[in-house]
C-alpha cells in the first residue's frame, strides 16, 4: 500500500499545480535582473515579444512586473521577497545570484532561469533533462561553446600553446573550468588558471600573464552583465568575443512560461543551452597586436569595432 501511494504521488502533485495556476485570473510575471533597467531594458523587451508572439499581453491576460538590482547583488533576496510577496505566479530571474536568491526563497513558485552557467553544479536542478523541482529554464554555456571559442583564438593567434584562463569565485563554475581545461588540453594548449576577485587582484594576473608567457587570455567570468562587458570589451582593447545572444535567451524564456502557464511542470521541463551567438571582432585590437583577422572569420563577425566605429553586421 504504502507503495502504491508513493508511485500515485507525482500524478497528485501535477494535478494540484494545474489546479493552482488555473484559479490565477491575471497571472503576475515577476522579472528580476541583477543590472540597471537603463542598461538590460532589452532584454526585457526581448522577453515581451517572445511573450507576445504566443498570445500573451501585458497588461491584458497577464502581468509583468519588472525589479532591478541596479548593480547591487545584495539587493536581489528583498526584491524576491517582494515580487513573491505581492502574489507573483512565476519568477524570471536572470544570472546566478537572481536564481540563487529566488530559489532560497522559496521552493514551491515556478522559476524561469536565464544564464545560468551550470544550474546542475549549483543544485538548482536534478539534471538538465529532468530538473526535478520548481526551477527550468535557459543555461548560458557549453562545452561546444567553449570549443569554438578556442578554436577561434587558435584561428587567430598563430602558436597558442599556453592560456590563461580569468576566472572570479562565482558559484557554479567548476564544471565550466573543466571543459576549458580539457577542450584546451585536447587541442594542445596548456591553461594557466589566474583567479582575480578584485580590481588589484586582476592587475596582479596581468603582471603574472607576463612572466608566464602567455600568449592568449580566456575571460571565463566575471562580475558585470552582457551589456557592460560588450562596452568594456570595445573600449579595453578585448580581441573576440563569442557568447550567448541574450536578446534570444530572454525570448525563449517567455517560451518556458507559456508552457507553466498552461499547466507543465517545471520539473519535466529541460534546461536547455543557448542556440544563437553573437561574434564581435575589434579590429583596433588586432592591428595593435600585429594580428591578421582571417577573411571566413571576419565574415561571420556580427559586429566589427574598428576605430571610434562600430559596424553591426546583425
Amino acid at each position: 500500500m504504502k507503495r502504491r501511494h508513493f508511485l500515485l504521488l507525482p500524478g497528485v502533485m501535477a494535478m494540484a499545480w494545474n489546479q493552482a495556476l488555473a484559479n490565477v485570473e491575471t497571472p503576475s510575471i515577476g522579472f528580476v535582473h541583477p543590472g540597471s533597467r537603463q542598461e538590460n531594458h532589452a532584454l526585457l523587451v526581448a522577453f515581451h515579444d517572445g511573450l507576445s508572439a504566443l498570445g500573451w499581453t501585458d497588461g491584458s491576460n497577464l502581468s509583468v512586473v519588472d525589479r532591478w538590482a541596479e548593480e547591487r547583488i545584495e539587493a536581489l533576496p528583498a526584491i524576491v521577497k517582494e515580487l513573491i510577496g505581492s502574489g507573483a505566479t512565476i519568477l524570471v530571474t536572470a544570472g546566478t545570484p537572481a536564481t540563487l536568491a529566488a530559489t532560497r526563497a522559496n521552493a514551491t513558485i515556478p522559476i524561469v532561469l536565464v544564464g545560468v552557467d551550470d544550474p546542475v553544479s549549483l543544485g538548482l536542478v536534478d539534471t538538465l533533462m529532468q530538473p526535478g523541482g520548481n526551477v527550468t529554464g535557459l543555461s548560458l554555456s557549453s562545452s561546444e561553446v567553449i570549443a569554438e571559442r578556442l578554436e577561434l583564438l587558435r584561428q587567430l593567434v598563430p602558436g597558442l600553446h599556453r592560456l590563461a584562463v580569468i576566472v572570479r569565485d562565482d558559484p557554479g563554475l567548476d564544471q565550466k573550468l573543466q571543459d576549458i581545461r580539457s577542450n584546451a588540453q585536447r587541442m594542445g594548449i596548456e591553461t594557466l588558471m589566474l583567479q582575480a576577485t578584485t580590481a588589484k587582484a586582476v592587475e596582479l594576473a596581468f603582471a603574472r600573464l607576463r612572466s608566464d608567457r602567455a600568449k592568449a587570455i580566456y575571460v571565463a567570468s566575471g562580475p558585470l552583465g552582457p551589456v557592460k562587458r560588450a562596452r568594456i570589451f570595445a573600449i579595453e582593447g578585448g580581441l573576440i568575443s563569442f557568447a550567448a545572444d541574450y536578446g534570444d535567451l530572454f525570448r525563449r524564456a517567455a517560451g518556458y512560461v507559456d508552457k507553466i502557464l498552461k499547466g507543465s511542470h517545471p520539473a519535466d521541463l529541460p534546461v536547455e543551452p543557448p542556440r544563437k551567438f553573437g561574434l564581435i571582432i575589434n579590429l583596433n585590437t588586432a592591428r595593435s597586436l600585429d594580428l591578421k583577422i582571417p577573411p571566413a572569420i571576419l565574415a561571420r563577425a556580427d559586429e566589427v569595432i574598428d576605430q571610434t566605429t562600430e559596424i553591426d553586421r546583425s
